[in-house]
């Protein structure tokens, strides 16, 4: 093999790979390939635990289907793994754990109890360490399960269509602290049912834009506190197979705010971080 030859075999660098594309750093840097329509994300970290938010940012219009407006789906722990030229997102299993300081024991609960490969990629180029993926098909699936609902709903039988699909722009954003990507999903189908044709301009074809969010996850700093019947929260619960047999194998612990004490020798004090809410702009001002 001359030199050339080996140079045409030598994969590309992300800086090659990516030269005509629009680059927005954050905390998953992405590339958006304006001739192909593809997204493709840096993967810097692998087996660095983050938050998988889905959301239906644009819905159907229904309540009696369900599919509304700024739903939130489902929220996911993932980590990106690598297998040769594969990257894998994994959801983490954290309903079943040992919570000890021996590696086996966590190791065998681990291997226990099944986790969900949620995303494939195909490294399609590298550098220091670094990886990038297009991650346009992962995007632009059905994560909210719109046909499941619609076929739940008696609403029609749909698929996804992927030419009328897309990556919406305008709400695909960086940041520091998260990434997050929207699109555009067309669904094709037949024997709609009325509540669908209530809403929908052409019932057998239907669009909505499904909302992707991935948020770094926090310190570890935060203090749990155990769950009583008695008060007035919800509760969030996973089994640990390192308690003893004489304890209840269900651990509870109360969903709370994350709030601290500027003073802590004070009774009431102002908090570190406060709780900020946010009123959707499209409200009515009278209502707002």
């Amino acid at each position: 093999m001359d030199l050339d030859e080996k140079e045409t075999c030598e994969p590309e660098t992300i800086s090659e790979f990516t030269a005509e594309m629009e680059k927005h750093p954050g905390y998953f840097t992405y590339y958006w390939d304006h001739k192909k329509g593809r997204l493709l994300l840096e993967v810097k970290k692998l087996e660095t635990e983050f938050l998988y938010v889905n959301s239906l940012k644009a819905g159907l219009g229904s309540n009696d289907i369900g599919l509304d407006r700024n739903q939130l789906g489902s929220t996911k722990v993932v980590k990106f793994q690598r297998v040769g030229p594969k990257i894998l997102l994994t959801q983490v299993n954290y309903g079943y754990r040992a919570v000890s300081d021996n590696p086996k024991e966590r190791e065998a609960v681990d291997d226990a109890f099944a986790k969900s490969v949620i995303g494939g990629f195909t490294v399609e180029a590298e550098e220091n360490g670094v990886v990038l993926v297009d991650a346009t098909d992962f995007f632009l699936r059905d994560a909210k399960g719109v046909v499941q609902r619609l076929k739940e709903k008696e609403q029609g039988e749909y698929e996804l269509d992927p030419k009328r699909s897309a990556i919406y722009l305008p709400a695909t954003k960086n940041f520091t602290k998260n990434t997050e990507v929207e699109a555009i999903l067309t669904y094709q189908g037949k024997n709609s049912g009325d509540w669908l044709k209530s809403v929908a301009p052409d019932p057998e074809n239907v669009t909505v834009r499904q909302h992707h969010s991935l948020i770094e996850l926090p310190d570890d700093d935060y203090e749990p506190r155990r769950f009583d019947i008695r008060s007035s929260y919800f509760a969030v619960s996973y089994n640990d197979y390192a308690t003893p047999v004489t304890e209840p194998l269900e651990k509870r612990f109360i969903c709370r705010h994350r709030l601290k004490k500027k003073d802590p020798s004070a009774d009431v004090s102002e908090p570190v971080e406060p709780i900020i809410y946010y009123v959707d702009p499209g409200v009515p001002e009278p209502i707002r």
